[in-house]
């Protein structure tokens, strides 16, 4: 079997959203004289790295992180990949990418990917995202969770309407997925979040497997 970590590594060097405070990581007890143990000490907003949105995230009605049922994590999933050709993600760039009826999970590859590569420290807002015509569109085929390699599911110039369709069908968005040599195709996912309470967002771990 074949796993892949699809997880952003967590550290004070990891990007966040342009804004938000970054990670801290401190090592607080050193084993030693005074301990018989090294304990460390994270602060970082639950949108950091890899991680889930959950309604929440939007609606102060919506279902929290530790509410999202786990089978909507856990299954197959469809790795596609969208042309560079694209500058937003329609429901044309889906079809014309190769998605399929009956599709749950969905985890797109896109020129986002190369960001990781080239400047992996920096923040980019001319990332590529889904527009409201696509989230309408992946909602009607009755998706489940829908992931992508960089911050944010919808881009900058249509941040928030794609996010509301989304949460609001409670399909579950995974963000900042690291998907530099993962090649397309179906593999099983495994995509836990911290068990935070009543939160609206949370760090994951993501594997494929296959």
């Amino acid at each position: 079997m074949e796993i892949i970590d699809i997880t952003l590594p967590l550290s004070p060097n990891t990007p966040v959203w342009d804004g938000d405070q970054g990670i801290s990581i401190q090592q607080t007890v050193f084993k030693g004289e005074t301990s018989d143990f090294n304990i460390s000490r994270v602060e970082m907003g639950v949108h950091a790295g890899t991680h889930i949105d959950s309604p929440f995230h939007l609606f102060n009605a919506g279902y929290t992180v530790d509410e999202i049922p786990l089978e909507v994590l856990i299954g197959q999933a469809t790795i596609l990949e969208i042309s560079s050709s694209w500058e937003v993600i329609n429901s044309e760039a889906l079809l014309t990418s190769g998605f399929k009826p009956g599709i749950e999970r969905l985890i797109l590859k896109t020129r986002n990917t190369e960001f990781w590569i080239r400047d992996p420290y920096g923040f980019h807002a001319d990332y590529i995202g889904i527009n409201s015509d696509g989230a309408e569109f992946l909602v009607n085929q009755g998706l489940k969770l829908i992931g992508i390699d960089y911050f944010s599911a919808s881009p900058v110039s249509d941040l928030v309407s794609p996010h509301e369709i989304l949460l609001d069908a409670g399909v579950v968005i995974l963000e900042n997925a690291y998907l530099v040599d993962v090649e397309l195709g179906e593999y099983e996912c495994l995509c836990l979040p911290l068990k935070l309470q009543g939160t609206d967002g949370a760090p994951v771990r993501a594997v494929l497997s296959r």
